[in-house]
């Protein structure tokens, strides 16, 4: 799993750029990088450098110039993985800093692998695994929401909580099983009452993660959004105005949208995933027909629908399919073509669906931050806190958790048929490996080979 020799990577994107950073960590990280850099004071040498200093010089292969750079020491373990770590703050040219990459591989360390050195830093324990499939959601973050979350979990949130919780678990496994050794000395009269109670709170802290995870992915993924309607209510103006471009093509002519089409965009801060899809209505046309069932079938799998009705003309048999299908789904009416003369108010249409109802002109561009502070409300219920909640927002540590959940339950139900204290010792011993799991204290080496090959090289 762990192979100890010196790797190195180029930690920034492979474009053209102002700076380029070459990183290298390992054991002899520091004498290959003395090897290849000229400090302008020559009597300055790397291996005699203090850790967290910083040198200015060339970087040279033999008597040739490759480039004018600062390099940074940092000595393990008191660096990113733990190792002696050095890195190569160049020009960001691709061309210098492949050529400063092939020089750094000629004196001694080998390509890094995708996500090494932070596999590297959780092997090292500097990290636990989930603050190290942290840092590669800060990389992905895409608002300041997951962002937030992210860092939260890198400082290790999530971490200590995983830790209290097995603390707890690992406690009432020792009780036991120093009561069936010694039973003279130790009693269990009336232990599982007390440990049923003890089972409660772990499994409302397990299910408070749990309920998270649905704000968790909306944070981390964004949140998928169908827009649907009958032809000509006004979809794809509204896709049009919430992407801020003609996406989509806009015609008097009923049925345009044959097909659905995707966009993300970003509001009040979250991401929202945007499908625009064909009018909903009967029709013997094939290809438009086909439009109609993928419409359905994105409703089906939506967080939120955004209902688009034309005001400006009561409600049809198409517009009843579309309401039945909404009942027990997250979704806003939007009575749209406020601009024209209304035959549908709001009031009416919450009477008809009890959805929150929004009216707004997609041709004026009107009722936008209506829209906007009402699916931040849905989503986010003015409650997120990033100082003292935790999220799951890692579909792992997700299925991780819904384990512990259901060891716990058994533990529960081996108390209530009033088993004896072994079988608790067994369920508790498997919530405790399933939150092992989540912090890499019980995971095999395939899956954390398998959660860095996702990060990048240089990473």
């Amino acid at each position: 799993m762990y192979r100890e020799d010196t790797i190195a990577a180029i930690a920034t994107p492979g474009s053209g750029s102002g700076i380029g950073v070459i990183r290298i960590s390992g054991e002899n990280a520091i004498e290959v990088a003395d090897k290849i850099f000229q400090p302008k004071n020559r009597n300055k040498r790397l291996p005699e450098q203090p850790t967290y200093t910083i040198h200015y010089g060339n970087i040279v292969d033999g008597d040739k110039l490759l480039d004018e750079v600062i390099v940074l020491l940092m000595r393990g373990p008191h660096s990113y993985t733990a190792e002696d770590t050095v890195e190569i703050d160049c020009h960001g040219g691709t061309f210098v800093m492949r050529k400063i990459l092939e020089l750094v591989i000629r004196n001694g360390a080998r390509p890094a692998e995708p996500g090494e050195f932070t596999k590297r830093a959780f092997l090292n324990g500097r990290i636990d695994l989930s603050q190290a499939e942290a840092v590669m959601d800060v990389i992905e973050a895409k608002n300041n929401y997951a962002l937030q979350s992210s860092l939260g979990q890198l400082k290790g949130s999530l971490l200590e909580m995983i830790r209290e919780m097995r603390e707890k678990i690992l406690y009432e496994i020792a009780y036991i099983e120093s009561a069936l050794d010694d039973p003279e000395h130790i009693s269990l009269d009336g232990y599982p009452v007390e440990l049923g109670e003890k089972v409660d709170n772990l499994l409302k802290i397990a299910g408070d993660l749990l309920k998270s995870s649905q704000n968790g992915r909306v944070l981390r993924e964004g949140i998928r959004t169908v827009i649907v309607g009958k032809p000509n209510a006004g979809k794809s103006s509204l896709m049009n105005v919430l992407v801020g471009s003609n996406r989509a093509i806009v015609t008097d002519m009923a049925g345009t949208t044959r097909d659905i089409l995707e966009e993300e965009i970003q509001l009040k801060g979250l991401n929202l995933n945007i499908v625009d899809t064909a009018g909903i209505r009967k029709t013997d046309d094939p290809v438009e027909k086909i439009g109609v069932e993928r419409a359905k079938k994105a409703m089906l799998d939506a967080d939120l629908i955004l209902y688009v009705v034309d005001s400006s003309a009561d409600l049809d048999e198409n517009d009843e399919e579309i309401i039945s299908f909404l009942q027990d789904q997250n979704a806003i009416i939007l009575l749209n073509k406020a601009d024209l003369p209304s035959a549908l108010t709001v009031e009416k249409m919450q009477e008809r669906l009890q959805k929150p109802t929004v009216s707004i002109s997609a041709r004026e561009e009107t009722g936008m931050d209506e829209l906007s502070d009402l699916i931040e409300h849905m989503f986010l219920s003015g409650e997120i806190s990033f100082n003292d909640q935790v999220y799951l927002t890692n579909m792992r540590h997700q299925a991780a958790m819904e384990q512990v959940q259901s060891s716990l339950m058994k533990v529960k139900e081996s108390i209530s048929l009033g088993m004896p204290e072994d079988f608790f010792s067994i369920d508790l011993m498997d919530a405790y490996e399933a939150l092992g799991s989540i912090i890499g204290e019980s995971v095999g080496e395939d899956l954390v080979n398998e959660i860095f090959s996702k990060f990048c090289m240089g990473k």
